[in-house]
C-alpha cells in the first residue's frame, strides 16, 4: 500500500472531533510515507486533511473537475492538481492513483464515493480495501444499515466485511494493510432461501 484515498466532506461539519480526525489522518498518512489523495478541496475536512499532508511533509494529489474548481476553492498548494472534465473522470482518476480508501466523515458524495468502491471490490472490479473512519459514532447508521441489508439478504456477510471500520487512525491503516479480501459472487442464490 502506497497510496490511500481520502473521502470527506466540504464542510468541517458540527463537531471539532470531525476536524481533528481530518488532521490526525493527514499527519499519520505523511508520517507513514504514505501518498494521499483526495477531492482537492481546500475548504471542510478536505482542506484540514491537505494541510495537515502537507505541514507533515507528505505528498498529496488533489483531483478536481472544472466545474468545481471555484465552488470548492481548489487547494493551490498539493503536491499535484489534477483538473479533469467531470465527476465520473475524478472518480475513476482518484480509484487509479489509490490502493486503498477511507472515509472520513461527509455527505452524499462521501457515502456515494465509498460505496462506489465497495461495489467494485464486490464486482470484482478492483481488490483494494475499503474503511470508515468512524468518528464521534458518526457512521454508526450507515454501519448499522450495511448490517441491516444483510439481515435482510441484499448483502452477503462477507460483503459487509469487506468495509473495515476503526475509531483509531493507525489501527485502521493497519487492517487496511493486513485484510484478506475474498474472492465472493455478488448475487445471492435462489437456493439459499
Amino acid at each position: 500500500m502506497k497510496s490511500v484515498c481520502v473521502y470527506c466532506g466540504s464542510s468541517i461539519g458540527a463537531r471539532d472531533e470531525y476536524t481533528r480526525a481530518a488532521r490526525e489522518l493527514g499527519r499519520l498518512l505523511a508520517q507513514q510515507g504514505l501518498r494521499t489523495v483526495y477531492g482537492a478541496g481546500n475548504i471542510g475536512l478536505m482542506g484540514e486533511l491537505a494541510d495537515a499532508v502537507l505541514d507533515a511533509g507528505g505528498e498529496i494529489i488533489g483531483v478536481i473537475p472544472e466545474a468545481l474548481v471555484a465552488r470548492e476553492l481548489a487547494h493551490s498548494g498539493v503536491t499535484d492538481l489534477r483538473i479533469v472534465h467531470s465527476m465520473h473522470e475524478r472518480k475513476a482518476l482518484m480509484a487509479d492513483l489509490s490502493d486503498a480508501f477511507i472515509a472520513l466523515p461527509g455527505g452524499f458524495g462521501t457515502f456515494e464515493e465509498l460505496c462506489e468502491m465497495l461495489t467494485w471490490v464486490q464486482l470484482g472490479i478492483h481488490s483494494k480495501p475499503c474503511g470508515l473512519l468512524n468518528v464521534a459514532g458518526y457512521f454508526d447508521p450507515l454501519i448499522a444499515m450495511f448490517d441491516r441489508a444483510v439481515d435482510e439478504r441484499f448483502l452477503r456477510p462477507q460483503h459487509r466485511a469487506l468495509l473495515q471500520v476503526a475509531t483509531d487512525p493507525t489501527e485502521l491503516l493497519d487492517r487496511l494493510r493486513t485484510v484478506n479480501l475474498p474472492q465472493t459472487h455478488k448475487w445471492l442464490d435462489r437456493d439459499e432461501r
